[in-house]
Formats: C-alpha cells, sequence, structure tokens
C-alpha cells in the first residue's frame, strides 16, 4: 500500500505538470510558465530521478545523478537582470513542480530539492556563487584572448614619451582610419579588454579623443602605442602603424636632439674664458624688416649726412617673429638671410633663437632646428657628402633620424647656416647643377646650394646669417628675404651691462662711464664693442678692492684698437687663412690711405667700383671692417656703395695710416703741411715723431667743420706706451714702443690760441686721451 500510494502521488504529480505547462514551455518561457517566472526570478529546480526503493529510513536520497537545467528568461528581461546575484526572491509560491532550469554545475553549491520524505514538497535552498571560482574562469577567458603585442613595450620606454605626446600622436594616428576601420579597431578594443571597452560594444559611432583617453588611462604611454600598432597591423594598415612608430622614433630624436642644442648653446664664454649661462646675458637685439639701412651715423662732433637712400625707417622684428608661422606663410620666408656687420650680434641671436627652441619656449611650429656653422662646415670640403650624413656627423643623436620622414607636409624643419662670410668658396647659383636627392653624395658646395633652392626636401626653411658681401650670396631661381641686424639700441646698451654685472653697483659705474663719452656710448650699437667694454670693466673691478677704486679704461683710442685686433686677427682666422706680417701691414696701409683722403674731403662713402676688388674683399669680407650696400640715387637707379661699419671707425683708421706710415716707413703724411712755426712755440730739442704731430695739429685747426677732430685724438691717442704695445705686431721688427705722451702733452700746452674755440674744446680731449 505504501508504494501503491507513494506511486500514484508521484503520478498525481506528472499529471499536474503536464496539465499546465511542458518542458518545452518551460525552458522557452512562453504560455503560463510565464507568470511562474515573474515570480520565480531565478530560483532553481530539478526533477529527481525516481528512488526503486520504499526505503524511508533516515538516510539521504543519492542525488549523484541529477541533472541541474538553467530556467529560461523571457525576453523582455535586462542585461543586468542576467547577472544580478542579490535579487530578491519569494518563497511558497504556487507553481509548476515540472519546470526545469538549465544550470551549469559549477555555478550553483545548491538548488531546489524534492526530499524522499515528503516528495511533494519544495524545499527552497539559496543561490550562493563561488567568487573565486568566478574571477579563475574570467581570467582564464580573458588570458586566452590576450592580445599578443608586436613589440614589449619597455623597449620603447624613453623620457620623451610624456602623456601630452602619446595623447597627440594616438589621435594623429587614429585619424587616419576610415569611419569602419576606427569601428573596426574599437570593437578590436574590446574583444581583448572588454573590462576597459565594453560600452563599445553596441555603440555605432566611436569618439577618437575616448578611445584615447581611454587606453592611456588604462595602460599608460608605453603600452597604448603597442596597443594601437598591434591592433592596427590586425586590420592590415601596416602602413599606419609605421607612421605611428615614426612618430614616436622622430619624438625621441627630437628630445636627444633638444638636449645636445641646451649643452652646445647654453653657456656663453666672456671675460678670460669665464663661462655664464646665455639667458643671464642675453639682451635684445634690434633686427629691422629689410637691409640696405648703411652704418649707424650718429656722431659725437660732426652731424653727418644720412648715407642711405631710404624715405622711411624700416620696422623692427622681435626674435619671436623671426620664422614665426605666420613669416612663414609669405612668399619669401622659407629662405631668410640675416644681414648684418661684424659684431652686431648675429651668431648671439642665432643662439638665443636655438636656445629658445630646445627650451620649447618659442617657435613650437618647428619640428627640428640644425644649427650648421660653415666653420663645422668646413670639414666636409674636400670630400662629397650627402645632407643625411651631414646632419648626421654634426649632431650624431639623430642617426635614427630619417631624412625622407622630413619631405612630409606635416614636418617642419630649420637649417641655420652661421656665418656664410666663413665659407671658403662662392656660393655660385647659376652654374650649380641641380639634384633633388637629399641621400646622395654631392660636394659640399652642391648640397648646401640645393638645400638653400628648396630642391632637397619638400617642405623645410633656411636662415643664412652674413656679413654683407662682396658678392651675390642669394639664389636668382628661389624667393627668399633680407632683414638686417642693426645690434643695440640705447636702451639695449644698459642693460646688457646690468645683466653683464650682478652687483648693482659695478653695473651702475660702467654704466656711468660709457655715458661719459659720448663716441664710447655710440660705438657700444655693436654688442662686439660692448663685449670688449666690458672684459676691460671687469678686469679693473678683480684688480680694486673697491668698485669705486677701480680704473676704468677712459683711452678711447685703446677700446678702438682691441677692437681692431679682435675684427682683423681674432674674428678673421675663422674666414680666410692668415695674411702674414707683411700683407696685413699692407692691407692695413691701403685701407688707412682710402680712409684719410675721403675724410680731407669730408667723404663718408664712395662707389664700390672704384674699389680695388681685393681690397674691397678683404676690408669687406673678411677684416669686417667696411660694410657694402646699395642706395637708389634716382628713380630706378641703384648703385652699390661702400663704408666704413662707422665714421669714428674711418677716422681711427685714416690716424692708424698717419702712425703706421711714420714707425714703419718714416714718413710724414701731411706732405703739403703749412708752417707749422706761427703754432708752435718751438724747441730745438725733442723726438722726431713730434713733427708728425706738429703737422696733424696745424691740419685739424685749420678745419672749421671739425671733421679731422677724432682723427686728432686717435692720433695722440696711439702715443701711449700700452697703444704702442697693442699696435706692435702691425709694426716692423726694428721699431721701438717709446712712451711720448709727456712730449706730446707738451706740444698741446704750447699751441697759441685756436682760431675756433671748438678746436680748443677738442684740444683738451686729446689731453684726456693722453690720459694727463
Amino acid at each position: 500500500m505504501m508504494a501503491d500510494s507513494t506511486a500514484m502521488d508521484w503520478d498525481n504529480l506528472d499529471t499536474r505538470g503536464s496539465d499546465d505547462s511542458s518542458i518545452g514551455d518551460a525552458v522557452s518561457g512562453r504560455g503560463d510558465g510565464a507568470s511562474h517566472e515573474e515570480g520565480e526570478g531565478e530560483d532553481l529546480y530539478y526533477i529527481p530521478e525516481r528512488r526503486q526503493s520504499l526505503d524511508l529510513g533516515p538516510s539521504p536520497m543519492d542525488t549523484s545523478q541529477w541533472h541541474f537545467v538553467d530556467q529560461a528568461l523571457p525576453p523582455a528581461q535586462s542585461y543586468e537582470s542576467l547577472i544580478s546575484e542579490n535579487r530578491e526572491e519569494k518563497t511558497g509560491e504556487e507553481g509548476s513542480a515540472t519546470r526545469v532550469q538549465l544550470e551549469r554545475a559549477d555555478s550553483f553549491s545548491s538548488c531546489y530539492s524534492i526530499d524522499s520524505d515528503d516528495c511533494e514538497k519544495l524545499i527552497r535552498r539559496e543561490r550562493i556563487r563561488d567568487a573565486a571560482t568566478d574571477d579563475i574562469a574570467d581570467s582564464n577567458a580573458e588570458s586566452s584572448n590576450e592580445l599578443v603585442l608586436i613589440q614589449d613595450p619597455a623597449e620603447i620606454k624613453h623620457p620623451s614619451l610624456t602623456l601630452k605626446f602619446t595623447f597627440e600622436a594616438l589621435t594623429e594616428t587614429l585619424k587616419k582610419l576610415h569611419k569602419n576601420e576606427l569601428d573596426m579597431f574599437s570593437r578590436k578594443l574590446w574583444s581583448h579588454y572588454p573590462q576597459h571597452f565594453s560600452s563599445y560594444q553596441s555603440v555605432d559611432t566611436v569618439d577618437i579623443v575616448d578611445i584615447v583617453d581611454r587606453l592611456v588611462a588604462s595602460f599608460g604611454c608605453e603600452s597604448s602605442v603597442q596597443i594601437t600598432r598591434t591592433v592596427l597591423v590586425s586590420l592590415n594598415r601596416s602602413k599606419i602603424a609605421e607612421y605611428l612608430q615614426s612618430l614616436c622614433i622622430e619624438n625621441a630624436v627630437r628630445y636627444e636632439l633638444r638636449a645636445s642644442l641646451k649643452k652646445k648653446f647654453w653657456e656663453e664664454t666672456i671675460t678670460d674664458g669665464e663661462k655664464v649661462p646665455l639667458d643671464d646675458i642675453y639682451t635684445d637685439l634690434c633686427v629691422l624688416s629689410a637691409i640696405d639701412n648703411g652704418p649707424n651715423i650718429e656722431h659725437e662732433v660732426v652731424t653727418v649726412e644720412k648715407l642711405n637712400t631710404k624715405k622711411t625707417p624700416d620696422k623692427q622684428i622681435p626674435l619671436e617673429d623671426i620664422l614665426s608661422p605666420e613669416m612663414v606663410k609669405e612668399p619669401f620666408g622659407e629662405l631668410v638671410y640675416l644681414v648684418g656687420l661684424a659684431g652686431s650680434g648675429k651668431s648671439t641671436f642665432v643662439r638665443k633663437l636655438v636656445l629658445d627652441w630646445a627650451m620649447e619656449r618659442s617657435h613650437h611650429h618647428l619640428s627640428f632646428i640644425f644649427p650648421l656653422t660653415f666653420r663645422e662646415l668646413n670639414q666636409f670640403s674636400d670630400a662629397t657628402v650627402s645632407l643625411e650624413k651631414m646632419i648626421w656627423t654634426v649632431y650624431p643623436e639623430t642617426e635614427r633620424l630619417k631624412i625622407d620622414d622630413l619631405k612630409c607636409k606635416d614636418k617642419t624643419a630649420l637649417f641655420i647656416f652661421d656665418g656664410l662670410d666663413e665659407y671658403p668658396g662662392v656660393l655660385d647659383f647659376s652654374k650649380t647643377e641641380i639634384y633633388s636627392d637629399p641621400c646622395e653624395a654631392f660636394s659640399l658646395h652642391v648640397t648646401v646650394v640645393n638645400l638653400l633652392r628648396g630642391r632637397l626636401l619638400h617642405r623645410h626653411l633656411c636662415m643664412v646669417t652674413t656679413r654683407p658681401r662682396f658678392y651675390s650670396y642669394a639664389p636668382w631661381d628661389a624667393y627668399y628675404e633680407e632683414i638686417e641686424m642693426r645690434g643695440f639700441r640705447d636702451a639695449d646698451k644698459d642693460e646688457y651691462f646690468r645683466r653683464r654685472f650682478k652687483d648693482p653697483g659695478q653695473a651702475a659705474a660702467v654704466i656711468e662711464h660709457v655715458k661719459s663719452s659720448k663716441s664710447l656710448h655710440v660705438m657700444c650699437h655693436l654688442p662686439l664693442f660692448c663685449t670688449l667694454v666690458a672684459d676691460e670693466c671687469q678686469r679693473a673691478f678683480r684688480e680694486a678692492r673697491a668698485a669705486s677704486a677701480a680704473r676704468l679704461p677712459r683711452n678711447l683710442t685703446y677700446m678702438y684698437t682691441k677692437l681692431l685686433l679682435t675684427l682683423v686677427r681674432q674674428l678673421r682666422k675663422n674666414r680666410a687663412p692668415d695674411l702674414g706680417p707683411e700683407k696685413e701691414q699692407a692691407f692695413l696701409m691701403d685701407l688707412g690711405k682710402l680712409a684719410l683722403t675721403l675724410l680731407e674731403k669730408g667723404q663718408y662713402r664712395t662707389l664700390a667700383a672704384d674699389w680695388v676688388t681685393e681690397l674691397a674683399m678683404e676690408a669687406v669680407d673678411k677684416s669686417g671692417v667696411c660694410m657694402l650696400y646699395t642706395i637708389t640715387p634716382y628713380v630706378l637707379f641703384d648703385e652699390e656703395v661702400m663704408t666704413f661699419i662707422h665714421p669714428t671707425i674711418q677716422e681711427y683708421m685714416a690716424a692708424l695710416y698717419a702712425y703706421l706710415s711714420f714707425k714703419n716707413q718714416d714718413k710724414i703724411v701731411f706732405e703739403h703741411s703749412v708752417n707749422v712755426k706761427s703754432l708752435f712755440k718751438l724747441s730745438s730739442k725733442g723726438h722726431r715723431m713730434m713733427e708728425l704731430y706738429k703737422a696733424a695739429v696745424d691740419r685739424c685747426l685749420q678745419r672749421q667743420d671739425g671733421k679731422m677732430d677724432m682723427f686728432l685724438r686717435f692720433l695722440f691717442g696711439m702715443a701711449c706706451k700700452t697703444n704702442q704695445e697693442l699696435l706692435s705686431p702691425f709694426l716692423r721688427s726694428s721699431a721701438k714702443c717709446e712712451d711720448m705722451t709727456k712730449d706730446c702733452a707738451a706740444l698741446i700746452r704750447k699751441i697759441k690760441e685756436p682760431q675756433h674755440p671748438d678746436r680748443k674744446s677738442n684740444l683738451l680731449r686729446c689731453l684726456e686721451e693722453l690720459e694727463v
């Protein structure tokens, strides 16, 4: 009876289940089972196997053969309900006892069971997820689908790979993909990294910025780059992957080049080899928008007529505007010649421009800057060299850079050729063959000419610094612009000395000393002259215990002699072989004779055609004592003229000619001098050289315009022993250095009252030049 009753109850249970729904209805979620699902949620059911034995003892049922099936969910349920672990469930609710739910055996620890003691009683047990098991399963799933990178991120680790660069590089790279390719790229990321890009599974439009932001935030700079490259290769976009790699290489090269340029241009040499940071002493320089402005004509004694023919002054250009994006857009802006006198500050200007780029303070639109002085390039003068090899040799840190990459439209490289006047040859743009391969080796001349013509690279900029040259230096078949370096303005002179001398007391003393002599202050428009004055003052401060006790150089002739020696000897060595004593003396004599001839005529400029070619080339291109420029005296009529770099330089050279003529040739240049006995109380005794000074004083006092005043002052200054020692390299070996200070001072005091009062004040200046 017990067995029959049990069998009958089980049959009734099966009958009820078949009346309510079928197993198929339960699995598919259709029919009446739906209402039960809404109440039960994710409850679990199973159908136990009927026991063969009627043993109702206390031993538990054998459930080893039970099969679990998850319950099907209706279509209306959301993705969140599928993964819900803590959904509130109801108990004791009626439903079909035969409904089953398919379930993975490892997902749950227990389920509903029908105990053998009461087969009709549904016992509900809590569903528990094994978190550790799920983590292991997820980890295994991720590792099996992990992206294999084409390169270890550690291999590209570099200080240049910053967050800013990585973001910009990845953004620019992904912009090269089409829309459908970008969608595929994002889905690839989702498939390999679902935990970071899960939202990309169903998004129609993908934002590049969002992709890059998630990549960098999730994986860092190095891994983001390598993930992007790997995915691009998997999409058969290897060219774009190579583009990203080239961006990283260029960025690393740029970083190392900047570090090299910082080291190279960080410091400036001042007094006795002492080095100071360039930023500490650099002072703004005046650059004008056009050339042919002629020399500075400001003068202490006379009013010099305007030497150029320009009707309006040119515009001043600050450093940051040189080769700026706006300037480059102009048709003439890709090739710029910076023209300036010797010592006007061209090289210092270039050093500051390069340092600012290396420090990322200006010219951010330039991808690379390659400063190449002709002094460095002369090492290739006897061999063939390609542009690529030339860059790699001067800057070895750029060897990983492919020169072809500089041909891209989005790359702008600047080549700075500093010191064209140091190039031993002449750039011939009319007869030089044209080439366009930057990797092919040619002579240095051919490589430089084709680079300046714009033939070797698709898009690049060139800036060339040069003195005004006797021969043409610009290509006839290319656009170019010429700007002029003018040196310091008055305010800049004071600022330079404040920067040079950190002690405010010393700086104030130097500024006051320079302003006490108008000629000294005027000549400080040349930064080179400022440097010479500062060096002398620095030595004086070191020798004195206090700034007030320092004896600053008051001898104007001494400073002009220092300038001449710097131009003719020190700076000339980089431009041409040494002349030798005899040729050097001949050059100074010829130039001085011309200076005196023009001075006596009251002229400060002459036509270039009237100069001997060799003398002009030496004076303009090599020694830098003179300058060449163009004037337009009439409409549509241009003339090339030559002048000394300042009117006082012409007067100094004329005095030097008179001094060297007597010392080397025992000759007085004033052969037709008037009788000097009427002006002097002559003594039968005295040095023979005093005849030169007597004739010079007589000639100067005859002039009412004062154009010989500075000449006389310089000539008396050369009587001092210190100046004679400086000038000794220009004297013949048998010449002696004798101190003529006392004799010259006595000569001036014996002069009768001059006819013109202004000349008397100049004689007092001559005594100051003698330091008595």
